[in-house]
This record gives structure tokens, C-alpha cells and sequence, in this order.
């Protein structure tokens, strides 16, 4: 385990992911990472298969990683607070008659499955399923974030739809790495 916070410490340092941050803080990332690329390696793995434990590949910030969704994770909740500062205040729900482009709608279809993955794995014994599913949403998300702009919209409609789309699949990131006993910290 202090060979993984290591890791994810040097690994972070490399990519200037700590540009900005004190040591506390450094220090506190580099755990959460460097236990979340441990325990989301061991968990994304059916319990009946074998396996063998790559750490260089665990502390991945691109794949099938803790790290990824973590990073994701980290960067909705930049998008957020830029917002806020924006003074952009979400509404509770969006109107029915908001319009959606063709990858909105797979996004909130993507999030619909997520209680369906989780009664899935509960019945099953398997994490697998919940961690296959958070790579799979940031994975869909990040290619969405790629594709359209969320601050940056055509739009106020197109901007309220994403920030709310947004909104909700860090939600979901941060439940489904929580059942895995998985941190996902604020900021990276």
C-alpha cells in the first residue's frame, strides 16, 4: 500500500497534477489515488478468474483504472465549482421539453442503468460489475466531455443540460467507487 501512495505521488508529480497544492494536501491525494489504483485493480477482476497485479498499470490516469475515474471525477467537480463561481445556480429537475442531442440521451440512459448494476453485483457477489460500470460511464463521459462543451455552450439550455448531466454522473462515479470503498477526491 505505501509503495502505491508512492507511486501515485510520483506518478501525479510527473503530470503536474499537484501544480498548485500544498504538501498536506499532495500527501492526501496521493492516498486516495494510490489506494483507489490498488483496490479498483483488485475489484474491476471477476473473483473467479485469476489475475496478477501490475502497479504500473494500477496507477494508469488513461483506462480501465482507478485513477481515470478518479481524475474524472475530480474534473466534474472543477467544472462545478467554475460554474458556481459563474454564478450559475442548476435547477432541481429540467423542463420535459429541454432537447437533448443524441449523446445526452445515451449519457442519462447510461446513468438510468446504474441501480440495475447494482442489484447485479449484489445478487452475483461481484464488485466487478460496479467498477466495469464506473469505468464504462467515464469512459462515456469523457468522450462526451471531448465531443461538446459544458461551460462553453451554444446555449443557456445546452449549458444548464450538461452541467445537470455533469452533475449527475459525478454523483454516480462518487456512489458506485463508494460501494467499492473507494475514495474519489475533490480535486487532482
Amino acid at each position: 500500500m505505501s509503495e502505491m501512495i508512492a507511486s501515485a505521488k510520483r506518478t501525479s508529480e510527473e503530470l503536474g497534477k499537484f501544480a498548485d497544492m500544498t504538501d498536506s494536501e499532495r500527501n492526501e491525494i496521493a492516498r486516495i489515488v494510490g489506494l483507489g489504483a490498488l483496490k479498483y485493480f483488485i475489484l474491476k477482476v471477476d473473483a473467479r478468474k485469476n489475475m496478477l497485479f501490475n502497479p504500473e498499470e494500477s496507477i494508469d490516469f488513461n483506462g480501465n483504472t482507478g485513477p481515470f475515474i478518479q481524475y474524472t471525477y475530480a474534473r466534474i467537480r472543477s467544472i462545478m465549482r467554475k460554474a458556481e463561481a459563474e454564478g450559475l445556480v442548476l435547477p432541481e429537475t429540467l423542463a420535459d421539453d429541454m432537447p437533448l442531442n443524441d449523446k445526452e440521451v445515451e449519457l442519462v440512459q447510461k446513468l438510468n442503468n446504474f441501480d440495475v448494476v447494482v442489484e447485479q453485483a449484489g445478487k452475483d457477489y461481484s464488485p466487478n460489475g460496479i467498477a466495469n460500470y464506473c469505468y464504462e460511464l467515464t469512459k462515456d463521459f469523457n468522450q462526451f466531455y471531448h465531443d461538446y462543451s459544458i461551460l462553453n455552450a451554444e446555449n443557456n439550455a445546452a449549458k444548464t443540460v450538461r452541467l445537470m448531466l455533469a452533475k449527475n454522473v459525478a454523483k454516480v462515479i462518487k456512489n458506485g467507487m463508494d460501494l467499492l470503498g473507494i475514495e474519489v477526491p475533490e480535486r487532482m
